[in-house]
């Protein structure tokens, strides 16, 4: 059996062994649709507020928009990987990178593939859209950087929040800005509008890491803020995205707020019925019906006018 392992061409194994980590690491059926969702959303809610002569409508420019969030949000968790290597050794010894199912080197290699591909899809958008997307995974590798110049930044869970965050915002920007390069035209909404998706994002983010264990040695935001703090400062952020939503959409705004269900609900399962980590799948939730349901409003707009 051994010998049939080895003839394995070191290629194949490589492949093999990227893709279990995807599976468990980056699990397509939340990932993906998180960014297609994110993406389309994000246009259909830009196109409308920025009423152009035409409604906004899905192009190949969106498709290839889509896939390069979903693989900078890949490349975003190989990178978090490895500069989490030494906590996850004493805190989570049943990561892959911590067992051996992949490799340091492996993983360097899948992002060095990532950008070459991403680089590739945006140059049939635009040289901007090419910039703006390599902005955001260089600003990802500058944070590794960072963290290994500064480790206590790493210890410090509000101030990693406030330089890892930008992350998730310039891929906002790019979006939005690749966008404008296809006929929309530039609106002051678009601040509104990516404040919006950045509460619906660092509701999710509080969210997961807020339990009711006390762990000095955990990186969680209830150790910050305590439970009850870090539950209402999550609670809070839907809140707003969904103020911002009503803001932006007017009445059609009231079709995403619905999704404020899925926050109240977690914030009853975890504050009142005390469940251990009760936030997590309700913030999901939101994220998700959130973007979903913005999107729908958006076009029903649109087809409206």
């Amino acid at each position: 059996m051994n010998t049939a392992v080895n003839r394995t061409p070191a290629a194949v194994r490589a492949s093999a062994r990227l893709g279990r980590f995807v599976l468990r690491m980056f699990r397509p059926q939340i990932y993906v649709t998180y960014g297609v969702l994110w993406t389309v959303t994000l246009e259909g809610t830009a196109g409308e507020i920025t009423k152009t002569a035409a409604p906004w409508t899905p192009t190949w420019a969106t498709a290839v928009r889509a896939a390069s969030v979903v693989l900078a949000l890949l490349f975003v968790r190989m990178a978090d990987e490895q500069k989490d290597l030494d906590y996850d050794r004493r805190h989570n010894p049943d990561r892959p990178l911590v067992t051996g199912v992949i490799t340091v080197a492996e993983l360097r290699g899948a992002m060095v593939l990532i950008t070459v591909l991403v680089v590739a899809l945006n140059a049939l958008v635009s040289a901007l859209s090419v910039l703006l997307i390599l902005l955001g995974l260089a600003y990802t590798l500058f944070l590794a950087v960072l963290e290994r110049r500064f480790p206590r930044l790493g210890e410090n869970l509000v101030a990693g929040l406030l330089v890892s965050y930008p992350v998730q915002l310039l891929l906002s920007v790019y979006l939005y800005v690749s966008l404008l390069t296809g006929g929309i035209d530039a609106d002051w909404r678009a601040v509104p509008l990516l404040a919006m998706f950045a509460c619906a994002f660092l509701q999710f983010e509080f969210a997961r890491k807020t339990e009711w264990r006390q762990d000095p040695q955990a990186r969680l935001y209830s150790q910050v803020f305590g439970p009850r703090g870090s539950a209402a400062i999550s609670l809070a952020l839907a809140v707003g995205a969904v103020v911002l939503g009503l803001a932006l959409l007017g009445r059609a705004g009231l079709l995403p707020a619905a999704a404020l269900v899925f926050p109240a609900l977690g914030a009853w399962r975890f504050l009142l019925r005390k469940r251990p980590s009760g936030l997590m799948l309700p913030a999901m939730g939101f994220v998700l019906f959130f973007n979903l349901l913005c999107f729908y409003g958006s076009t029903a707009l649109a087809i409206g006018r």
